[in-house]
């Protein structure tokens, strides 16, 4: 049984997200952190650090390697992270070339950039997902957009609007969102010890430009203890999130009154076979308020004491991947809520 809902052997069906998880699984972080090793050592010999010859054993030995799993759990409960046994066991592979397996780097390096290296195919995901929500409200507008609805505001009747009114609602914000995920950054992380990649010399910065060329990141100065990126994304997904339970709590309320709205494949119920509920529009409200709970304990882990904080940095990775996957989830519901809206709006008379 897991842990939590994202990975329950039930719940995830409802509140899960494959393809997000998928980015947050020990193999995508290992993958990512002997890529980050690789192209490390690549840089390195580009720039005469290491020995071309090492360089290649070490990419090659990153590309084939198999991790003891057991022995990196074991060491992470005792360093409080994965990256000193995981250098040891690729040491332990490359024979001669051990002396320059990870020179000049640390493992908030390794761990940071591995996250960086993995968040960024998630924002490409949950931007398709944005323009495909979109692309249904917008087929639904052409259906229904000049059908009358009643306006309600403070849960009361108001005046009469359109169909088109309350689509406008759900999509506008939408398209910001994606173009937002489309436009991010993502940065490299290379400090070294203390941020300043003192072991390097001279040749800190020409590597720092490679290594980031390697991995497809952004080349910024480090920002070890600097995690305004980190809110920031996560305030991007708290945004979408909760973009899309204003959504879904709409369509909960439409589906009450019934005459609103007609839905395809809603849920069961045990007890009472004629009923249809809204599920997936009351998840997407579920997961709005989780995400905005959340979104506290990320502006919480950006407090970094001096140069590394150990407390700040394992809150994040606490929270983050849950509310990526909530995320994740929260589309993945918004789309197939907008599929099955067969009807909107008062029919004619």
């Amino acid at each position: 049984m897991g842990a939590t809902a994202f990975d329950h052997p039930f719940l995830s069906g409802l509140v899960g997200d494959a393809e997000t998880s998928a980015w947050f699984t020990a193999e995508a972080d290992i993958h990512a952190m002997l890529q980050f090793e690789a192209a490390l050592a690549r840089a390195e010999a580009a720039h005469n650090i290491i020995p071309e010859p090492a360089a290649q054993t070490i990419s090659a030995a990153c590309a084939a390697f198999s991790a003891d799993l057991p022995a990196l759990r074991a060491a992470t409960a005792r360093d409080g992270v994965v990256v000193p046994e995981l250098v040891r066991q690729l040491r332990a592979t490359v024979g001669d070339a051990s002396p320059h397996v990870h020179v000049g780097a640390t493992s908030q390096d390794v761990i940071d950039s591995s996250l960086m290296m993995r968040l960024k195919p998630v924002a490409f995901v949950f931007a398709a997902r944005l323009a495909a929500i979109e692309l249904r409200l917008s087929e639904l507008q052409q259906a229904f957009g000049e059908r009358p609805l009643m306006g309600r505001t403070r849960m009361q009747a108001a005046i009469p609007i359109t169909v088109a009114d309350r689509l406008q609602a759900w999509r506008a914000p939408l398209g910001g969102y994606r173009e937002t995920l489309t436009a991010l950054r993502f940065p490299l992380q290379f400090g070294g010890a203390a941020g300043t990649l003192d072991k390097l010399g001279k040749r800190a910065a020409a590597v720092r430009s490679s290594l980031a060329q390697e991995l497809g990141l952004v080349d910024i100065q480090q920002w070890q203890s600097q995690r305004a990126f980190i809110a920031e994304f996560a305030g991007l997904l708290t945004l979408i999130s909760g973009g899309l339970g204003k959504f879904g709590q709409d369509v909960a309320l439409m589906a009450q009154a019934g005459d609103e709205i007609g839905l395809t494949g809603g849920g069961a119920s045990s007890a009472m076979a004629h009923k249809q509920n809204p599920v997936a529009a009351e998840t997407l409200v579920a997961l709005a308020r989780f995400n905005a709970t959340q979104i506290s304990a990320i502006h919480h882990s950006m407090v970094h004491e001096q140069e590394r904080s150990g407390a700040a940095w394992t809150l994040e990775w606490l929270v983050l991947p849950q509310m990526a996957i909530s995320t994740g989830a929260a589309l993945r519901l918004a789309h197939e809520l907008a599929v099955n809206v067969s009807r909107l709006g008062f029919a004619d008379p």
